[in-house]
């Protein structure tokens, strides 16, 4: 039986304690006695807070714990739940958890960081140099602060030797079903995945991220363009022709953007054309091909694999998922 403990600490999300605990303690049972066989406990989890004490977590909830730091000293696997506030984190406030991923880095045991409790192994120094991933709504903000980290924000799940990080908010499952496929067998992952009726092997944020299509810039020539785009994007026109038509030149034009965008305004066309597709997708009953050309693309093919790269599913699979008309 492999010991897991997930570290709970000040403003930590509760439900990335509790799932994470729930899920890998009744790995083994709930499908067993589901099928009428023995219940097999596979991991032995507990919670660890700085004293041993009650966990007060972001949304005003305490937890017990089972132990404290100084008493984690054989455990296996250590799990990070979800930082609540990842801008307003302080270190100090944070300094024994930050010793105790130290500490566990030092041993090697396999680190595992959910969401923004990535923030605290990067802050703890553990991540330097390796790579990470994180929830995507702070992608920018995880940049500013660390970036000797390889972040791959567009990733579920990483892994860089011992250290594992999941994305999203709920990622903690994917993270959880990761690891007993890659500590158990596929088998008992799948079986965990049915018993608790989650979908097994996501691998991608893409889905669920925001385009982020209108940063905040002070190019108010840039925003014109923005303006005339939101309302002409499904139009057949070339960086060239949008250059001309607002009185510069291409190259200019793509300097601006990419000063102010952070992407040249081809980029910034097909962004905002899968972003209206997305919407039409959800909202709609219109035909694939309908979407496709009304967004502004003719070739089938261009179009679906430009969509499964920027949301990580053809337009299919994404109406099926997020259709609100169904």
């Amino acid at each position: 039986m492999l010991n897991v403990v997930v570290v709970g600490y000040p403003k930590s999300l509760a439900s990335a304690i509790t799932g994470v605990l729930d899920l890998l303690a009744l790995a083994g049972v709930t499908w067993n006695s589901i099928q009428g066989q023995t219940p097999e406990r596979l991991f032995n989890v507990r919670i660890a807070s700085p004293d041993g004490g009650i966990v007060r977590c972001i949304n005003g909830i305490e937890l017990g714990a089972h132990m404290s730091y100084d008493e984690v000293t054989d455990a296996d696997i250590l799990v990070i739940p979800t930082l609540g506030d990842p801008a307003g984190l302080v270190g100090s406030e944070l300094s024994s958890t930050m010793e105790l991923l130290r500490r566990a880095d030092e041993k090697e045991w396999l680190i595992c960081g959910n969401c923004t409790g990535t923030f605290l192994l990067a802050e703890a120094g553990v991540l330097s140099g390796r790579k990470a991933t994180t929830h995507w709504g702070y992608k920018s903000l995880f940049q500013q602060r660390y970036p000797d980290v390889e972040l791959q924000a567009d990733q579920l799940i990483t892994r860089d030797g011992h250290i594992y990080c999941a994305g999203g908010g709920l990622s903690w499952f994917d993270l959880a079903l990761h690891l007993l496929e890659r500590l158990i067998s596929f088998e008992v992952a799948v079986q965990t995945a049915k018993a608790f009726v989650f979908d097994y092997r996501r691998d991608s944020q893409l889905t669920y991220s925001l385009m982020r299509l209108s940063k905040p810039h002070k190019d108010d020539k840039v925003a014109e363009i923005q303006t005339w785009l939101d309302e002409h994007y499904a139009s057949d026109i070339t960086v060239e022709e949008l250059a001309d038509k607002f009185g510069m030149s291409k190259r200019t034009l793509i300097r601006r953007f990419n000063a102010a965008l952070d992407m040249p305004p081809n980029t910034y066309i097909q962004s905002i054309r899968i972003e209206s597709a997305r919407k039409l997708l959800e909202e709609t009953d219109r035909t694939v091909d309908v979407v496709m050309s009304d967004v502004g693309y003719e070739d089938a093919s261009s179009f679906r694999r430009l969509f499964r790269k920027k949301t990580g599913l053809t337009p299919t699979e994404y109406r099926r998922r997020f259709s609100r008309r169904l």
